[in-house]
């Protein structure tokens, strides 16, 4: 039944694609700009970063970067952002691994990534290199899947092909598997959550300031890039004030969370 509820929800656009693909990511691209509630997502998204960013980071100098920007449209909205992404796409400034920056010590403000941190198959190696590029002070905005209720459901079953895994020993994955390819949606729970003291431990030089639930209804309504949109467009206004109304719930329904990590201050 959830497999049949599965093919009938899937986008046809990226059905048969390699999801490793450059291909994969240009349908992802035309899905953002052509279903106007999935570009109004995004652009909220983009808009959560860059609060976040002026009020943790404060005063930092140094470049915003971000990592993955695949089908985003996050230059469009903030023009001042390097893009990057692993594969070599036609609308990213560079095309990095976020292992190895090419960018020198201190010289980075912030690191946003959306949807991109559970995809990485040393998240270690992220850290490290995140602490190594970012100034004193800036720091990295992750927005990744969230691990409530409804989000281990939805993950677990109608989302499946990227995996949701919360019982995971490891925080790695296979190194020989693509930028897509077996994924862990639930990276960001066993990291953060699960394993907090152990990032703690190996990371002292990053301090967690922000982990917050957010975003249901509108995601599914939109179908984000990989499935049918549920409502017209129109109803945008409509399904951003449901979930306004519902955010109390948060805990329970969101589908995502926003973590925020900064990198200490010599005297911290």
């Amino acid at each position: 039944m959830i497999q049949r509820l599965r093919d009938w929800l899937i986008n046809r656009s990226v059905r048969s694609l390699d999801a490793d693909s450059v291909d994969f990511s240009m349908a992802h691209r035309r899905a953002v700009r052509e279903k106007a509630i999935l570009r109004r997502l995004f652009e909220s998204f983009y808009r959560e970063c860059r609060s976040m960013d002026l009020r943790y980071f404060g005063n930092c100098p140094g470049r915003r970067l971000e990592i993955g920007s695949g089908a985003g449209i996050l230059d469009e909205i903030f023009p001042d952002m390097i893009t990057s992404d692993v594969k070599l796409l036609p609308f990213v400034d560079i095309v990095l691994n976020a292992a190895a920056m090419p960018f020198p010590e201190g010289s980075l403000r912030s690191i946003y990534a959306i949807n991109v941190f559970h995809h990485l198959a040393d998240p270690r190696a992220f850290l490290r290199e995140a602490l190594r590029a970012l100034h004193p002070g800036g720091g990295v905005i992750l927005i990744e899947p969230f691990y409530g209720l409804l989000a281990r459901w939805l993950f677990k079953n109608l989302h499946a092909t990227e995996g949701f895994d919360p019982e995971a020993l490891d925080w790695e994955r296979l190194r020989d598997s693509g930028p897509f390819s077996n994924a862990n949606q639930a990276l960001s729970y066993l990291v953060f959550k699960r394993d907090r003291a152990r990032f703690e431990s190996e990371f002292p030089g990053l301090r967690l300031l922000c982990a917050r639930p957010h975003t249901h209804l509108w995601y599914l309504v939109s179908g984000g890039a990989n499935f049918r949109q549920l409502a017209p467009d129109r109803f945008t206004p409509a399904v951003r004030l449901a979930e306004r109304m519902l955010a109390p719930f948060n805990r329970w329904i969101a589908l995502q969370h926003t973590i925020v990590l900064r990198k200490n201050l010599g005297k911290e």
